[in-house]
């Protein structure tokens, strides 16, 4: 009968998220599930239900999103957590999935959210907009959440309903940073991430008591000005040349000078030091700070985007974002590069990018190099020069000398894709693939932006669980063991027992702890490690087999605190014991004698003297009452005097402590860190190797090796798909080499980072030996910038280092934060993206004067 009904749970959840996906419309309704309970139902429902073996049909209880709700956040209005991940940390579900999961569940609390439309794709606006608003009359502050499509119109129309306004008289300005900024149009139409508003963003509300029914937006011209919005066309060609239309044009034509002129120097301050402006943190945008920064100091695009680029913008091409994003970038480092020292608010660029990549939007942390991928493709396709793009073919060598092939296939490649980030960062491999059979090989030749290389790591991984005794002969203890990072439950399992010296006759129970319960009970061998994460807490639970088996039921035994300040309620505390008991009736005194002996180890009285002495002999006087925990409800009910546990599941009952039980120094129980300091599977966020040198991780990539199999190739001799041999080799550089270490390793569920360090060359990177292709071009190169990780995944931190080539001198970009470094001091482990510039050879600088 439970298999039937889970099969039926199954179906009819498939069905509905079919039909959901074949009927998207913008606004639909989704709604946020953990993921922890979400797995646990999907585990649940997605056995062989066919199977003629035993099922654990152990059923998920209530839906509980607790865990990935911010605990600060009004119990009436419940908030998630911030730098969520979905597939991780939640799931979304259509409105029918979740009606049907809370009919058969219940549960909760509802986190719902709805369906957004951007550039003809859907997403859910997982995290809202959420503004802070001033009112300047009286100076309260409150919080609006809205989405970020809603319009400029609709927030007057929000704002002023809620805080009695008449709309004509109520002015609301950005208010970045506690200033006024921009006041914002009520008849505009922009929606608020057009207008650049982010996350966390400031308002504030004016009201003019005086004002009249139309708002006279001419005087906010010097206000405007300060925060350009995106240009049309023919407004950035007349920006470009100083022609700006804003009331103060002296702020745009200044802006568009040259910053290497000494002519754009403010007369009043004189001739300050440029490019060491800081970037503020817009919430979690360090990622992208850093890789501005470098980006701003690469000497091609310096060049590039302080001049006249106008004519290169292509606004046609499908593949790029109507100049737009050229347009945010020229911008932002013309800022960057004017004089000063105040930190600029990357807002305009933000925008952009969470319009043209929302996976890049919201609190999120990213990865840098996701981001500078992202932004360079970008950017090549807004100014790539070619309009119509001619048909080629990209041929096999046939026997052809490599120079010929190469020379053709980059003159192909040329004439799709012209564009200044082509002429600087593109370089070309040689790709070699043999057949392991029949010995046919073929060699391509394509283009890349950046190197990828491989950090050497470690076959295996460390995990910390705690072992408990099933007797109560003691209490627990936590092992350290080493096992294949690849492995099974199974591995787990046998390092424990060796390391705890498992005798023949016991057993060990694996379980998954979460929320002072066990969440799941990891039972199968054959289970892949990579699904614990390494905040995980695992226990294992040690029996003699003579403990479990037919006939046998488990029993936990989880622990409840009285709160002070209230008769009834509590919260559960501490760690789930795990015990087997006969599946035959038990009356109350065979339960406490049960929970008695599962706690015996934690038992202690007071000596003659008055101090206080171990002992494993149990007290007349009971320090706890004994509860039954209904699993769908969460509440807690009276334990009859007489009980049968669940032979299908497990049984739940609750010990709920007297008040003075068991955190008082005086109570008859001892377990304040044996039943609330439960490690973590891994404490640490990174794995530590010793260092290597980058020539040594370049040669890594460039080493033979096997495709994978899913990824064959079809061998043209055999017919047939092979598993074929693949060689790299580099035949042309780029003028600016981009070396993206491979810090970041990834399974399905664990997630590490490298922190070895990489001895690179500052000076005289000469590669020279590893292109293939001899032309006579000089392969050395220099460092210029630095993109930095600090920390773990999700919680790290970017910062970048860059070098300002008139000075010769290296600076830390922290954000907002810039200071002057030694240049001894740049190398670190948190090295994660290294950019060089090529150094030209006397030969080819003077040719170059020639041209």
């Amino acid at each position: 009968m439970e298999a039937h009904v889970l099969e039926e749970e199954r179906r009819i959840v498939t069905e509905l998220f079919s039909e959901a996906e074949d009927h998207l419309k913008e606004g639909d309704l989704y709604f946020v599930i953990s993921n922890r309970w979400y797995a646990s139902w999907q585990r649940c429902v997605g056995q062989d239900l066919s199977s003629r073996e035993p099922l654990d049909v152990t059923r998920p209880g209530p839906i509980d999103n607790h865990d990935i709700i911010d605990s600060q956040s009004d119990a009436s209005d419940p908030q998630l957590c911030r730098m969520l991940e979905e597939g991780v940390h939640y799931v979304l579900v259509p409105e029918q999935v979740w009606k049907k999961l809370v009919e058969w569940y219940k549960g909760g609390p509802t986190i719902q959210r709805k369906l957004i439309c951007q550039r003809e794709s859907y997403s859910v606006e997982v995290y809202p907009l959420c503004l802070k608003l001033t009112d300047g009359r009286d100076q309260s502050s409150a919080t609006i959440r809205l989405s970020k499509q809603t319009s400029v119109g609709q927030l007057y129309e929000i704002v002023c309903s809620a805080r009695g306004v008449s709309k004509e008289k109520a002015r609301i300005w950005d208010y970045f940073e506690k200033k006024k900024s921009v006041l914002l149009d009520p008849s505009s139409e922009r929606t608020l991430e057009e207008s650049c508003l982010q996350v966390d963003h400031d308002i504030l509300l004016e009201v003019d008591e005086n004002a009249s029914s139309k708002h006279d937006m001419s005087s906010a011209g010097n206000e405007l000005a300060l925060v350009p919005v995106a240009p049309t066309r023919s407004d950035a060609k007349n920006t470009m040349l100083g022609e700006g239309t804003f009331s103060n044009g002296s702020i745009f034509s200044q802006f568009w000078k040259d910053p290497f002129n000494d002519d754009a120097c403010d007369s009043s301050s004189g001739c300050e030091k440029r490019g060491i402006r800081g970037l503020h943190n817009l919430g979690n945008t360090c990622f992208m700070n850093s890789t501005l920064q470098c980006l701003a100091h690469t000497p091609p695009f310096v060049d590039y985007f302080l001049k006249d680029y106008r004519d290169d913008i292509n606004e046609d091409n499908p593949l790029g974002m109507r100049g737009e994003l050229a347009t945010a970038v020229g911008e932002l480092l013309r800022n960057l590069w004017s004089s000063g020292q105040n930190a600029v608010a990357p807002r305009f660029f933000k925008t952009k990018l969470a319009k043209f990549a929302p996976q890049f939007s919201g609190y999120n942390q990213h990865d840098c190099q996701e981001m500078l991928s992202f932004l360079l493709d970008g950017l090549h396709e807004d100014l790539n020069k070619v309009k119509q793009k001619p048909y080629t073919e990209s041929n096999d060598s046939d026997g052809r000398p490599d120079d010929e092939v190469a020379e053709q296939m980059w003159k192909y490649h040329k004439a799709r894709n012209d564009s200044v980030i082509v002429d600087v960062c593109q370089g070309q491999y040689k790709s070699t693939l043999v057949c392991p059979d029949c010995g046919n090989f073929s060699i391509t030749f394509d283009p890349f932006m950046y190197l990828t290389l491989p950090l050497p790591t470690s076959l295996t991984r460390t995990m910390t669980v705690s072992v408990f005794y099933g007797d109560g002969n003691r209490f627990r203890t936590p092992y350290t063991v080493t096992v294949p990072k690849d492995g099974s439950l199974g591995d787990l399992s046998n390092a424990l027992g060796a390391a705890c010296g498992l005798k023949s006759d016991e057993s060990l129970l694996l379980a998954d702890v979460y929320a002072h319960k066990i969440f799941k009970y990891l039972e199968t061998p054959l289970l892949s490690l990579s699904g614990i994460r390494d905040n995980d807490r695992i226990v294992a639970y040690r029996f003699n087999q003579m403990h479990r088996g037919p006939g046998k039921a488990k029993l936990e035994i989880l622990h409840w605190e009285q709160r002070q300040d209230a008769e009834i309620s509590g919260k559960l505390f501490g760690i789930p014991l795990v015990t087997y008991v006969n599946t035959e009736r038990h009356s109350g005194s065979d339960v406490d004698a049960i929970i008695s002996g599962l706690l015996s180890p934690l038992h202690r009285t007071h000596s003659s003297s008055g101090s206080l002495e171990d002992t494993t002999v149990g007290e007349k006087e009971l320090s706890f009452s004994v509860f039954w925990l209904d699993r769908f409800s969460s509440s807690l009910k009276p334990l009859e005097s007489d009980f049968v546990p669940n032979p299908l599941s497990s049984t739940r009952l609750v010990v709920k402590w007297d008040e003075k039980e068991p955190w008082k120094e005086h109570g008859k129980y001892d377990s304040g860190s044996y039943l609330n300091d439960l490690p973590e599977v891994y404490k640490a966020t990174s794995l530590v190797t010793e260092g290597v040198s980058l020539f040594s991780c370049l040669e890594a990539f460039l080493a033979e090796e096997p495709l994978g199999p899913d990824d064959m190739w079809c061998c043209p001799g055999c017919k047939e798909h092979r598993q074929a041999n693949k060689k790299l080799n580099l035949w042309k550089l780029p003028e600016i080499l981009v070396v993206h270490l491979k810090r970041f390793a990834y399974t399905r569920l664990i997630k590490h980072k490298i922190d070895t360090f990489v001895d690179f060359p500052i000076h005289d990177l000469d590669l020279s030996k590893y292109v293939k292709n001899k032309e006579g071009e000089s392969y050395l190169y220099e460092l210029y910038a630095i993109s930095n990780h600090y920390g773990g995944l999700g919680d790290g931190h970017y910062t970048a280092y860059a070098k300002l080539m008139d000075e010769n001198k290296w600076y830390e970009f922290d954000d907002s934060r810039v200071s002057a470094v030694d240049e001894s001091d740049i190398k670190s482990s948190a090295a994660y993206v290294l950019y060089y510039r090529r150094v030209r050879s006397e030969s080819e600088t003077s040719n170059m004067d020639e041209d």
